[in-house]
Formats: C-alpha cells, sequence, structure tokens
C-alpha cells in the first residue's frame, strides 16, 4: 500500500514539475485529457513565464476595458416586482461601479468601463459582481459555479494577461474535456452549482475583455512579436495566413488559453489553432453541437462559442391577414421566456428574427398544407439554393396562420428534418387567460415542444393522444414526465425533462442530439 502511494506522490510531481508555457498544436493530436495534453508540446514553441517586469507593449500606454454584453435573470430576483441590476467591476485595487438598470430581467447593457494597468505587470486581477439594487439593502447575484466560499461564491474572479489577452479563473476557455467551462468563454452562470431548479438568486452575464493596442486588431504587442510573428503596427484582421478558412482573430479569440503552473505563480500559455498553421476547422466540432469550427466562424457575430453547444434558429412569421387575421408573431416576451430554460443548461439559443440575416415575413394565407410549407422552406430559408449555407446552421421554424395542426416537424424534399411549424389561429384557442405572459408561455411551450423533435427528443410512449387530457389514463401514467414534449404539460411547461424523477419519466436534457437535423433520413 504505501509503494503505491509513493508511486502516485512520484507521478503528482511529475506532473506539477512540467513547465510550459506556449504550444501550437494541430487537432490531428486528438488530445482527449490533461495527460495527452502534455505529450504534445512542441518543445520549439515553449515559452516560459517567469515573472519578469518589463514593459509588454512599448507602443502604448495599456488600458483594459471589460464590458458588459448581456444580463439576464434565471431566477425570481426581486419579490417586489423585476431587478434593479447594477454591476461593479475590480481590477487591480481599482472598482467602478455601471448605473442601475430598473426594473428589468434581461438587460441589453453593452457597458464599457476602462482600467489603466501596469504595463510591467503580466497579470491582473479582474472580479465582477452583479447586484439588485434594494431600498434597504442590495443583495448580491449568483454568477459563479460556488467552488469558493462566502461572498466570492457569487462572484466571477479571474486573472488576465497583457502578453495574450486571455483570461482564466471562474471563466476560461476550454478546449479539452478535463478542463470544461460549460457555460462558455466570456458567460458567467450562476446555474452552474446545480441550483438550476433551485431559487437561488442566478443570472447569466455576458461579457468581454479587450485592451488597446497600436494597430487596433485586438492582438496584444507580446503575442503579435514573440508568437505570431506579425507586424504590430498592421491591423492583420481578416487575414487567414494558413488559408484554412477562418481568420487570424477568431483563431486568436479561442485558441489560445491560459494556465497557472502549479503554487510557483508562473504562468504558462498554449495555443490549439495557431494562424500559422493550417487546422481543417471544416470537420472540427469540440463541442459537439452541430457547427463546424468553420461554421461557428459564420455565426461569431451573433455569440457563438466553439466550446459550448449553440442552436440557431431562424423564425419566418406570417403577415397580418386581409380580413384583420391577427399576424402570426412570436413576442419579445416569448422569445425571452423560450431562451431561458436552454440558457440555463448552458445552452444558448438564438433565433433569428431578422437579426441574423434571415427571419423572413411570409405572405398570408387561411391555410398552409404540408406541401405548401416545404415550398415557403425552399422559398426563403434556402433562397432557392439547395446548398445554401444556413441549411447546416440553422433550425427552420415557422410560425403561420393555420397548418393544418397546431404544429408540427416535417421533412422535405432533401429529407432535411430541421423544420417545423406553429399555428398561431389553433394555438390561441388553448388560451383560456389572454394576457401577454400567458400567450409567452402557450406560445413558447408549443415551439419548444415542436424544435425538440428537431434534435431528436424520443420518448416511448411519453406523449401521445393517449396522455393530453386529465381523464385519460395515460395522463396519469406520464406525470413524472416534466416536458413540454409531453402532450399533457403542452401549453403550459417551457422545459424539457431531465430524469430525475423515477419511473416514466425521460432525460430530454441528456439525450439532446444537436447533430441530428443535419442528417438525411434513412
Amino acid at each position: 500500500m504505501k509503494i503505491k502511494i509513493m508511486g502516485l506522490i512520484i507521478v503528482g510531481i511529475f506532473l506539477v514539475s512540467l513547465n510550459a508555457t506556449a504550444v501550437s498544436l494541430t487537432q490531428d493530436s486528438a488530445v482527449q485529457n490533461i495527460d495527452d495534453f502534455y505529450e504534445f508540446f512542441d518543445e520549439n514553441k515553449m515559452i516560459f513565464s517567469n515573472g519578469e517586469k518589463t514593459d509588454f507593449d512599448p507602443l502604448v500606454d495599456i488600458n483594459i476595458t471589460v464590458t458588459i454584453k448581456e444580463i439576464r435573470a434565471l431566477d425570481r430576483i426581486d419579490f417586489l416586482g423585476k431587478p434593479d441590476f447594477y454591476v461593479r467591476v475590480y481590477v487591480d485595487d481599482m472598482m467602478h461601479q455601471s448605473k442601475v438598470w430598473k426594473n428589468k430581467e434581461i438587460v441589453n447593457a453593452n457597458w464599457p468601463t476602462t482600467f489603466n494597468v501596469d504595463d510591467t505587470v503580466e497579470i491582473h486581477n479582474i472580479s465582477i459582481e452583479l447586484w439588485d439594487d434594494n431600498p434597504l439593502r442590495d443583495r448580491i447575484c449568483d454568477l459563479d459555479d460556488n467552488y469558493d466560499y462566502f461572498q466570492e461564491a457569487k462572484t466571477i474572479e479571474l486573472s488576465y494577461s497583457i502578453k495574450t489577452g486571455h483570461w482564466t479563473g471562474d471563466d476560461f476557455t476550454s478546449p479539452y474535456p478535463s478542463w470544461e467551462d460549460y457555460s462558455g468563454y466570456g458567460r458567467a452562470n450562476g446555474c452552474d452549482d446545480n441550483t438550476i431548479y433551485q431559487s437561488d438568486r442566478d443570472c447569466v452575464l455576458t461579457f468581454d475583455i479587450t485592451q488597446n493596442d497600436a494597430d487596433g486588431d485586438g492582438i496584444p504587442w507580446w503575442t503579435e512579436d514573440e508568437v505570431y510573428k506579425t507586424d504590430p503596427l498592421v491591423d492583420n484582421r481578416g487575414e487567414d495566413f494558413d488559408e484554412d478558412g477562418v481568420p487570424i482573430e477568431w483563431e486568436h479569440k479561442w485558441g489560445n488559453s491560459l494556465r497557472q503552473r502549479g503554487n510557483e505563480g508562473k504562468w504558462f500559455y498554449y495555443w490549439i489553432y495557431d494562424p500559422n498553421t493550417y487546422e481543417n476547422h471544416n470537420t472540427l466540432d469540440d463541442d459537439r453541437d452541430g457547427l463546424s469550427n468553420y461554421e461557428e466562424y459564420l455565426v461569431s457575430e451573433w455569440g457563438s462559442d466553439p466550446f459550448r453547444k449553440d442552436i440557431f434558429v431562424e423564425v419566418d412569421q406570417m403577415e397580418e391577414g386581409p380580413d384583420d387575421e391577427p399576424s402570426s408573431i412570436l413576442t419579445q416576451l416569448t422569445k425571452d421566456t423560450l431562451c431561458a430554460p436552454f440558457h440555463k443548461q448552458n445552452i444558448v439559443l438564438h433565433l433569428d428574427d431578422g437579426c441574423m440575416g434571415g427571419g423572413n415575413w411570409l405572405p398570408f394565407e387561411k391555410l398552409t398544407d404540408r406541401d405548401r410549407l416545404v415550398e415557403l422552406y425552399n422559398e426563403h430559408f434556402l433562397q432557392g439554393n439547395p446548398n445554401h449555407w444556413r441549411k447546416g446552421v440553422f433550425h427552420y421554424g415557422m410560425v403561420v396562420y393555420d397548418g393544418t395542426y397546431r404544429g408540427f416537424a416535417f421533412g422535405t424534399d432533401d429529407d432535411y428534418h430541421g423544420a417545423f411549424q406553429i399555428s398561431s389561429s389553433l394555438i390561441d384557442k388553448r388560451k383560456i387567460i389572454d394576457t401577454p405572459r400567458r400567450t409567452a408561455q402557450v406560445y413558447a411551450s408549443v415551439y419548444m415542444h415542436e424544435l425538440g423533435h428537431t434534435l431528436d427528443i424520443q420518448i416511448p410512449g411519453g406523449h401521445d393522444d393517449e396522455s393530453k387530457y386529465i381523464w385519460q389514463l395515460n395522463w396519469w401514467r406520464w406525470r413524472p414526465y416534466k416536458s413540454c414534449m409531453n402532450y399533457g404539460y403542452t401549453y403550459g411547461l417551457i422545459d424539457y425533462s431531465d430524469g430525475s424523477r423515477g419511473r416514466n419519466d425521460h432525460d430530454d436534457w441528456g439525450t439532446l442530439d444537436l447533430e441530428y437535423f443535419q442528417f438525411e433520413v434513412e
């Protein structure tokens, strides 16, 4: 037994003693865990961080800018109304506080705050706090996975490198399964401490951290000069030196990560995507969400993350009818309600209602049968091009007036099965109470149900015509299956089930197939 313990100690000392700071890897190396990672260091590109004090950018006086992009409440934050959010950002010993965004559950903040820092210090400490303003006592909201103690359990604590413009800590890039940050880079989720179904003041906050540089391309002087060998006075954005289809700025953002070596205070950097080395980004899909790195790049301006799951859906909606038939529209409240359960699970649902190059208004029709749905798919989604790039990236969810059923997923002439429709005139009949919140609840539930079919949620007997109503035996039998896929919950529940409720439940979230919609039906 003593021999086994001694062997483990020796192995541990060996791993800690490895000292490497920058690495260039291709995906052919198939790194799966930290042990494999150490085998693929490129010794010619090791750069040691020795804590030297030098001017890390001789061309500019370095400023660090923290930009708060969006805030979302995932729990009930303020019992007297909607939350009044504000943010505190700390860099080293400096603190800046935002204004108060009053009475908002979702804040599109786009609030930047800039700090002048010591150019000779390599690592700068950054923390982000989210608060709810209250008359008697402000309360901090949860953004963290809560592996820390006390108040820090809710605060994002980061270490930022002015050498590379990247950070680690409570948020980091995660190219390897053993180092996974499920919420994604620049995105903090208070539900990461397994409080999805508890009231813990959980919120999602998305942010970015940048620094100024002489050429304005966002790549720090040290990285350009020491690693990429590019000109720090030339803006390289849009350039693709290795001709792999992805420009340098995307590979720089996602292909570099930062780690601290043991307890010695030294840092090392590694690059899994090298702007000067070809990687086959058309085949790489590290997060297995069906989007290759090249496709992640195509939609990067809308918030995709190659190491966190994303679902993109184009929403086409029908115009108002000639006899004052209401337009078949998903309200903003409906879309926010629909996205919330995905956010909690760290799957970001992106709805393109015109903000991402799609989102068409369909001509009004009293009745839209299945053949016509396929025609609309070809005309408006593919725009007459069967090889349109959006086909393998976006699902296609139409809202029509009457599609013969309240909703269904449908195949197309080329067997694409990422398309579905919901029918406003038929869904409206399920609204006993006609309020904006009830409308959002009904539409979001049906839309999520049909989207679930394109994610290959399959439940044996879990939702059928014999489980719709309280007087049916299967309605009682399938009550543990709390999912909008269960007809007994559709129109009221906006969630998939997690399989935790025992017999007759099903783990929808754990079995989602985000790649399913891309493959032809056999």
